[in-house]
């Protein structure tokens, strides 16, 4: 299976602060299992298992719970990646909702949600509020809270003296340092909701508030750079993941021939089978880890059904789906999508 990846600048940025509170650079370095010369550009990937480790090892050696996101709300995104001068030369809070949405990979790969944006800029009456859509799980909560703390963060310090956050809502339980919530975010935070939300001021999305004029020609820059990043992301693209992202729309038909995806993807059977040997995985595992996450994003998002869920993932019976879904979590589907409510 192909790991994710993310961008070295916030690997280096957060190494540098936990070193500032006192954490060992050396001990952290080899508990991240990551070497100097690996960080030494901010474009460069480095394994998202590393970083986690890297974030567990510096709050274990600050003993602080909240040292991810004490970093978040002090630092500035434009330093660690060329996603932040993206935002911050945008014409408006749309425009750069637009492009973090668009330049997400950059920072860091995801399983967000298929189909969608992972930002979703939502109107509910007079109310505006700033949606995200990847789901949270156990201690992933930590990089949930570091986004939305980023969003304040920004606007903090672009715009001083001027409110943006309103109040948030989220998914999971109080974290250990719960009570730095109303210094750190300073705004009411409701917990196990049912979605990952921060409401802001509506002034930010008012057609007659956008944000100063900034430098075409710089913004175009950036952009170009950022775009030949990506390009060259795709072309490292694993096989797995362009099988994956072929065979997404044709899930709900549930046995899928090999034989015809080898065919799209312009390859022989055996070519196919020989390169996903190489990558170390099966067609057949693609199929079936596809599905599981599949799952858990329907069940999460509690728009569909047990029953629907089995239908989009291409199960003839919802008891197959049942018995599937309970090999890959130990859970039941209505168990799962009852406990992250």
């Amino acid at each position: 299976m192909s790991q994710p990846m993310m961008a070295a600048g916030f690997v280096v940025a957060l190494l540098d602060y936990a070193v500032s509170r006192g954490a060992d650079r050396t001990d952290l370095l080899r508990a991240a299992g990551l070497d100097e010369h690996l960080l030494s550009d901010q474009d460069n990937r480095i394994p998202v298992a590393a970083y986690q480790a890297l974030i567990a090892a510096a709050m274990h050696a600050t003993r602080d719970t909240a040292l991810l996101l004490r970093h978040t709300l002090e630092s500035r995104l434009e330093t660690m990646s060329v996603v932040g001068q993206i935002v911050h030369h945008s014409a408006s809070l749309p425009h750069s909702i637009e492009q973090l949405n668009r330049y997400l990979r950059l920072m860091a790969d995801n399983d967000g949600p298929a189909g969608r944006d992972r930002f979703e800029l939502l109107q509910d009456g007079k109310e505006v509020w700033i949606v995200d859509h990847v789901p949270v799980q156990g201690p992933d909560y930590i990089g949930l809270e570091a986004s939305f703390a980023r969003f304040i963060s920004e606007f903090r310090r672009s715009f001083p003296g001027r409110t943006f956050a309103l109040e948030m809502e989220v998914t999971y339980a109080p974290p250990p340092h719960v009570d730095e919530y109303p210094s750190l975010f300073q705004i009411p935070v409701r917990f196990n909701a049912q979605r990952n939300a921060l409401r802001i001021d509506p002034v930010w999305v008012s057609k007659d508030t956008e944000f100063e004029p900034g430098n075409s020609y710089v913004f175009g820059v950036f952009t170009r750079h950022a775009d030949a990043l990506l390009e060259q992301l795709g072309a490292q693209d694993t096989l797995r993941a362009r099988i994956e992202a072929h065979i997404l729309p044709d899930l709900h038909q549930g046995s899928l021939s090999m034989d015809k995806v080898a065919r799209d993807l312009g390859m022989s059977r055996q070519t196919l089978y020989r390169r996903l040997k190489e990558e170390g995985i099966t067609f057949a595992e693609i199929h079936d880890d596809l599905r599981q996450r599949m799952a858990r994003d329907y069940l999460t998002a509690r728009k569909v059904s047990v029953n629907e869920t089995a239908y989009l993932l291409g199960f003839s019976e919802a008891s197959s789906f049942v018995r599937a879904f309970k090999r890959w979590t130990g859970q039941s589907p209505t168990g799962f999508r009852d406990a992250v409510v």
